[in-house]
C-alpha cells in the first residue's frame, strides 16, 4: 500500500508523473524537505513551506509554486491573481529549464 505521497505521484497520468518524479528527487537534492500537505507535494525549507508541486485543475499544466514568490522578481515567474505565491509553468514534454529552476530556488532560499 502506498502513503499518500506515493500515491499522489502515482496517480498523476504521463507524461507529467515522470517529469513530477524528476522534479521530486531534484528538490531533494536542493536541501529540502517534502511532505504530503494539502493534497499535493510540499517542500520545506528550514522548517517553512518553501514550494509545491501541483497540476491545474482546468488545462492539466505542471507547475512549482513558490511559497515567497511575492518576494521575487523573475521573468519566468508568475502571479496570476494569487497574493503570494508565484508560480513557473513547466512542459514535461519538454528538457525542463534546469538553470532557471536552480535560479530560482536559490533566490527563494535568500528569502528564508
Amino acid at each position: 500500500m502506498l502513503n499518500p505521497l506515493e500515491n499522489y505521484f502515482a496517480k498523476q497520468p504521463e507524461p507529467h508523473q515522470s517529469c513530477m518524479l524528476f522534479l521530486r528527487k531534484w528538490l531533494i537534492e536542493q536541501g529540502l524537505d517534502e511532505q504530503y500537505k494539502y493534497m499535493t507535494a510540499m517542500y520545506f525549507f528550514r522548517g517553512k513551506p518553501f514550494c509545491y508541486l501541483s497540476v491545474s485543475s482546468k488545462e492539466k499544466n505542471l507547475y512549482v509554486g513558490f511559497m515567497k514568490g511575492h518576494l521575487m522578481k523573475h521573468p519566468k515567474l508568475e502571479q496570476e491573481g494569487r497574493k503570494q505565491i508565484k508560480v513557473i509553468y513547466l512542459n514535461p514534454e519538454k528538457d525542463l529549464p534546469i538553470k532557471t529552476l536552480n535560479e530560482i530556488v536559490k533566490a527563494a532560499k535568500k528569502l528564508y
